[in-house]
């Protein structure tokens, strides 16, 4: 549990993890932009 603590409280961990998930977002946002564009298209 020791691990987990350190992880928690560690800036450059909550900071990658940050970055993490903002990049995952973006990548969804663009997944269901060009699946959209791509089915929506005549």
């Amino acid at each position: 549990m020791k691990f987990f603590e350190m992880l928690v409280n560690d800036p450059i961990v909550l900071s990658a993890i940050t970055g993490l998930i903002i990049l995952l977002g973006i990548g969804a946002y663009y997944i269901y932009y060009f699946i959209s564009h791509i089915q929506n298209d005549k």
